[in-house]
């Protein structure tokens, strides 16, 4: 019985790209730097300013939803919070060209910090999916990158310990890739509240604000995983391939 995905080596890392190209990875670097932090700031930071029961009456995020949930559901999310903060501002570090050629024993420190916080984050995120604002789609979607999300970090872990920079490579910009939902939630939200006035449909908030939250927990890291697939093979790193029928 043949495997429906197998890895697969693709072909050998390019060259260091030109002056045009390290521009434009700089400029990408750059964006997802700063849009980890804003996320970070503005969604994650207001948790540790206030009990949830006080950001539940504000409407603050996830608050409304978990202010009655049971202490122990109440303390994970607080733990993917911290989690998913640590690893959405350090993960992007990690793909600073400069600190792994020069630094690499920071880079490494690092590295170890991040594999840290998505572990935790990654735990809590599985405890609160069921309780998802979202329903059942929150619970299968939110539940799966949990699970993906620890899966990746394993396996970027376990290939950095067998001395396989490609394959950790490769297997880091999967994971970051789903660390980076944080944010792309955040980037769909807006765009999916504003589908009906685009589609010329009546617009309610709390209706528009419902689907589109029925919507991100898989949207917000299904194309992230493709983009990062694209980007393993663009660099020629260890990707997966999906082998043609055989008789």
């Amino acid at each position: 019985m043949t495997r429906l995905i197998e890895p697969v080596r693709t072909a050998p890392v390019p060259a260091r790209p030109g002056r045009a190209g390290r521009a434009a990875g700089r400029i990408g670097w750059t964006f997802v730097l700063l849009t980890a932090l804003a996320v970070v700031a503005y969604s994650a930071v207001p948790y540790f300013t206030a009990s949830l029961h006080d950001l539940a009456g504000d409407e603050v995020g996830l608050a409304p939803a978990y202010a009655e949930a049971s202490p122990f559901v109440q303390g994970a999310l607080y733990v993917h919070i911290v989690g998913g903060a640590i690893a959405l501002v350090l993960g992007a570090l990690q793909f600073w060209r400069g600190l792994r050629e020069r630094a690499p024993r920071v880079h490494r420190w690092i590295g170890r910090v991040y594999l840290g916080g998505v572990a935790v984050g990654g735990v809590g995120g599985l405890i609160i999916a069921p309780s998802s604002p979202a329903g059942y789609v929150g619970l299968f979607g939110f539940g799966a990158l949990a699970v993906l999300w620890l899966v990746t970090a394993f396996r970027a872990y376990r290939a950095i310990r067998r001395r396989d920079v490609p394959s950790h490579q490769a297997w880091m910009i999967r994971n970051y890739a789903l660390t980076y939902a944080g944010v792309t939630l955040r980037l769909w939200l807006p765009l999916l509240l504003l589908t009906p006035l685009l589609l010329g449909q009546p617009w309610e908030f709390d209706a528009a604000f419902a689907n589109a939250y029925a919507a991100v927990p898989f949207l917000c890291w299904l194309p992230n995983l493709i983009a990062a697939e694209w980007l393993i093979r663009r660099r020629g790193l260890p990707s997966y391939r999906l082998p043609l029928a055989r008789a």
